[in-house]
């Protein structure tokens, strides 16, 4: 059999991709699919990898949709890349998404808004060496044997599949990252259900690896940096109210001392402004200019307090 497809299911939930997956223009009799129900995605896939009869294992959320030709592109990538042994695709805002989740589909798509990670919601160039910054477990493939050597973290979650992709990189896998096969993942739908979401990838982060581990690639701090920064200006302004008025010497051009603790938060409001109406008019939408100009800081303070979080819990715990 050449596939077996995965899918670890929230309990209560539908299976969404189910109705996807039975559209598939390809021979039924060369794949089979495993629903796991569970809370534990990286057990469920675990389970479901032990029972695979397929020669790759294909890894999907059971929300998101796939088009009719996603095993045929699969096939053709494995027939032209036999040496790679990861493959991953991006996973993409669904054509239909309104409202909220369709614009912070496209702040997660951005440079500005998630630096590298943007790979991940974005088709980008094909590269047959990426690390965890192009892939997501929602869309992914593995040869069958790659799990005798490389396992998902189910003291994880989320953050487990970053962790399989490095894990996978350091036991000298290769790993590769292509446009041709294509999900399509809802966004969060609500403020409250993103910023938990990007809270909590902060957090997972000093669970996933050591401090040192993450100095590797260190744009991972800078949220955290940041918002390091908004606190001690906020205490700052709260000790001497008078500092305020040195804003206006940013904008005269007298720079003094106490004026300089503005710079930064000057600097990144121009960047949101100008990233604002660049990813606005790119997704052809200058009506999600508005709330798209909050989204940015909602990713960035939200994964920063999460990964201080992460520290401090791991710290005195």
């Amino acid at each position: 059999m050449r596939f077996t497809l995965i899918i670890p299911l929230l309990p209560g939930r539908d299976a969404e991709i189910i109705g996807a997956i039975k559209e598939l223009d390809y021979d039924k009799s060369k794949f089979h699919v495993l629903v796991a129900p569970g809370y534990n995605p990286s057990a469920q896939r675990n389970k479901c990898v032990d029972r695979a009869k397929g020669d790759y294992v294909v890894f999907l959320d059971d929300d998101a949709v796939i088009e009719k030709d996603y095993l045929i592109e699969i096939d053709k990538f494995l027939d032209n890349h036999p040496e790679v042994d990861v493959v991953g695709g991006p996973q993409l805002s669904p054509k239909d998404e309104e409202g909220f989740g369709k614009i912070s589909g496209y702040a997660l798509s951005s440079k500005f808004g998630a630096w590298k990670l943007s790979n991940r919601y974005s088709a980008n160039e094909e590269s047959l060496d990426v690390d965890e910054t192009a892939l997501t477990s929602a869309n992914l493939v593995c040869k069958k044997e790659v799990f005798e050597k490389v396992r998902f973290d189910e003291n994880l979650f989320p953050g487990e599949d970053p962790k399989f992709i490095a894990d996978s990189k350091l036991a000298g896998l290769k790993v590769a990252y292509t446009p041709t096969f294509i999900l399509y993942h809802k966004r969060r739908p609500t403020f409250k259900a993103f910023v938990k979401q990007m809270f909590n990838y902060g957090k997972t982060r000093p669970k996933k690896e050591s401090f040192f581990e993450t100095l590797k690639i260190p744009f991972f701090f800078i949220p955290s940096l940041f918002v390091i920064y908004l606190v001690l200006l906020i205490a700052s302004i709260i000790n001497n109210p008078g500092i305020t008025g040195n804003v206006a010497g940013i904008t005269s051009g007298s720079l003094t001392l106490e004026s300089l603790l503005f710079v930064p938060l000057f600097a990144y409001i121009i960047l949101v402004i100008f990233f604002t109406f660049y990813d606005s008019i790119k997704n052809n939408d200058l009506g999600s200019a508005d709330l798209l100009f909050f989204m940015y800081p909602t990713i960035h303070i939200s994964y920063g307090v999460g990964m201080i979080y992460g520290y401090l819990r791991k710290v005195f715990n």
